[in-house]
């Protein structure tokens, strides 16, 4: 009878199985235009000043009060359509309020009011435009033109900040090649009277020579590209005035090189507060600045570090105050969160959390509290928390595990949370923040359960040193313990960075349990020291000695794999980009033996060859760290090759330059050895669109035909 009742259980599992679709690379790949990821509410955001949240259904905005989940008002394509009739479909809302909502049409900004149905403000700009910034009470746009930086109103779609004939002066981008938490050039103040500025002069870094093949016959694409030990760009902060049309600049001297980052107003518009960084990264200045003469006013505090410091958060100013603000510091361990006034006064540590802050999404209406994001406990989740002002304490808001990405309302009642887990595609609820309440308002359906699809599962590592090393492993749909599988290791494993989330996937690439069930593979990622969100002292030990502590942390999981009967043991290829790139090489060719195959994208073979804020941070410069720049120096192991190796790089990577394939493949020439290349013409750092389904198929099948 047992017999039969296992014959039966194999013949329905087999027969589940082969009526499940199968999910082929390309669709895994494309996945977000197939429908194969979760789905969420289209444009879901907090209606300003309000209690109300806003999404779209269809072609319709819907708006629904938080309290009561009733809505309140609907606004359908049609009426826009009245207003603006060149507009085909919904628009994405930039910004929206009581009575009116924002969206970009091409090169417009505009302002529709949902109440009348009618045209509120239109600010059209430049064709040409980029890095677009609008400011609702300036009713402006800032935006770049070239090296140059101009503002757009309603009145004049083109009011030159800066006219600066020199191409090497680049105004309102993104400087120090977005290190530093950079992701923007310009910051509107408070009240939007004033529009500041990064500007940074490239006159002293070296061009490096990119081709573009698209012309005839091919020209020279040069950029600026300041590798680690050269000559960097010098940063200034300049002040345009909106009311004088004057523009006016910070009195700073930077050049000895170092960076300005941080850049935050006073609520009251007279000051501009910055972090100043020295050009070695282990010394921070906080600096306040005069908004009218320009000149330092004094150094609120200091911060320095043996190995780094890296601030990355603007200061966060507290309800009603000019003077009051948080500010993020990793000073004790873990990026924790500190009540400072502009006067430089510590007035206390406000969290003490052994994890991660992560971010400021406001306050309560009464100020007696601020809600931030963090990792709580497990280094894989994001949380919502709640925490008094006064004494520090502090409640979880999110209660599901998982990963949360949340929305506060203006008044701070209300959270709108979306989040995913493992077991979660994504959960979408309305979170009473005073009574700790929840309702659901979307809930989307698993979009793999069709398809013959793999398990996902999370398991926790000790390192040498008994730290937790966080992994994730992925068995195909028909997996049989008995078996043996050959195994992908998925790496990256730099900073900033982390591949295990406990979200939906685990935080893997959609193609990779794709192939796990197409090719019969397991495929392992975890995550090493030197990796995000585990605070300073697992984050920073990798520093001057880039690749060894991470290389033995993965070896770690490269002995656990071979310790599972089901690991094929002989059969291990490793794959990776950009620091993973780098990782990949390193390990095929520090390790020989252990891995037969290894697929490197975009990688970092000589450190001297990288950016110098990124660079210099973890590794010092090649003149005051000669050893670990050779120790981690790729080309010094090409002749141990045992095994096959793929290179990959785009033919104009602006970040990790081609110099660092090329140099590898010159070594393995002089070598006699042979390595495998291949590159993307004219794509960048990272190959998108539908030209990356062609590169993860080379990459799955190049592993499945030298695996063996």
């Amino acid at each position: 009878m047992k017999k039969i009742l296992s014959f039966l259980f194999i013949c329905t599992f087999i027969l589940g199985y082969s009526q499940q679709k199968e999910l082929t690379l390309e669709d895994a790949v494309l996945g977000y235009y197939k429908g194969l990821y979760p789905s969420s509410l289209s444009n879901l955001q907090w209606v300003k000043n309000t209690n109300n949240y806003i999404f779209q259904k269809e072609n319709e905005f819907v708006f629904t009060a938080a309290k009561t989940g009733q809505i309140v008002k609907k606004s359908n394509l049609e009426n826009l359509q009245k207003a603006y009739p060149q507009l085909q479909r919904m628009p994405y809302i930039q910004e929206v309020d009581a009575s009116s909502l924002t969206f970009r049409t091409k090169n417009t900004i505009e302002v529709f009011n949902y109440i009348t149905n009618l045209k509120e403000t239109s600010i059209s700009f430049d064709d040409s435009a980029q890095n677009n910034e609008y400011n609702s009470k300036a009713k402006a746009v800032a935006y770049t033109l070239d090296n140059n930086l101009f503002v757009a109103t309603a009145s004049n779609p083109k009011l030159a900040v800066t006219k600066i004939e020199d191409k090497n002066i680049v105004s309102g981008q993104a400087i120090h090649r977005s290190e530093f938490g950079i992701t923007k050039g310009t910051f509107w103040s408070p009240k939007g009277n004033f529009l500041a500025f990064y500007q940074k002069d490239e006159s002293n870094v070296s061009d490096y020579p990119l081709v573009d093949i698209n012309s005839y016959p091919a020209k020279l694409k040069n950029i600026k590209y300041p590798m680690a030990g050269q000559a960097s760009e010098q940063a200034k902060i300049g002040i345009f005035n909106l009311k004088n049309k004057k523009t006016t600049y910070l009195n700073i001297d930077t050049s000895d090189e170092h960076y300005l980052t941080n850049l935050s107003w006073t609520p009251d518009e007279k000051y501009v507060l910055v972090a100043e960084i020295n050009k070695g990264q282990n010394h921070v200045w906080y600096n306040k600045y005069d908004v009218a003469t320009g000149k330092k006013v004094t150094t609120l505090f200091e911060e320095t570090n043996d190995k780094w410091t890296e601030p990355e958060h603007d200061a966060v100013f507290l309800p009603n105050s000019n003077t009051n603000f948080l500010w993020f510091s990793e000073r004790d361990g873990f990026m924790n969160l500190y009540h400072y006034t502009t006067a430089g006064k510590l007035v206390k540590q406000l969290t003490k959390f052994d994890w991660v802050v992560t971010g400021v999404l406001g306050f309560d209406e009464k100020g007696k509290n601020v809600f931030i994001t963090g990792t709580g406990n497990d280094a894989r989740e994001s949380h919502t928390f709640k925490v008094n002002l006064k004494n520090g304490k502090f409640i979880r808001l999110t209660s599901e595990v998982g990963t949360h990405r949340t929305q506060l309302s203006t008044n701070g009642n209300y959270l709108i949370d979306s989040y995913s887990n493992l077991e979660t595609p994504n959960n979408a609820f309305i979170i009473d923040t005073k009574k700790e309440r929840s309702t659901l308002v979307h809930m989307a359906k698993n979009p793999l359960e069709d398809y013959a699809i793999g398990t996902t599962e999370f398991l926790t590592l000790k390192g040498n040193d008994g730290t937790d090393l966080y992994s994730r492993i992925i068995k195909p749909a028909n997996f049989d313990a008995s078996k043996k599988y050959p195994v992908l290791i998925y790496v990256y494993g730099g900073p900033h960075a982390q591949m295990n989330t406990n979200s939906w996937l685990g935080g893997a690439s959609l193609w990779m349990p794709a192939f796990a069930t197409l090719e019969n593979y397991i495929i392992f990622t975890l995550d090493n020291r030197g990796s995000a969100n585990r605070g300073f002292a697992f984050e920073s030990s990798i520093h001057r000695n880039l690749g060894n502590l991470e290389i033995e942390d993965q070896l770690i999981g490269v002995e656990y794999l071979k310790s599972l009967n089901y690991v094929d043991a002989e059969r291990i290829a490793v794959n990776g980009w950009s620091y993973g790139g780098f990782m990949t090489t390193s390990l095929m060719l520090r390790n020989p033996g252990i891995f037969t195959t290894a697929v490197a994208g975009g990688p970092v073979i000589d450190w001297k060859y990288y950016e110098v804020m990124y660079g210099e941070r973890y590794m010092d410069t090649p003149e005051e760290n000669p050893e670990g720049y050779e120790k981690a120096k790729v080309t010094n192991y090409i002749k141990n090759l045992d095994g096959k190796m793929l290179i990959i790089h785009g033919s104009v990577d602006p970040v990790v330059v081609p110099q660092h394939s090329m140099s590898l493949l010159q070594e393995a020439i002089k070598q006699k050895t042979q390595i495998d290349f291949f590159t993307y013409p004219m794509h960048e750092h990272n190959v998108r669109g539908m030209d990356r389904v062609h590169l993860v198929e080379k990459m799955m099948q190049y592993i499945v035909e030298n695996n063996k």
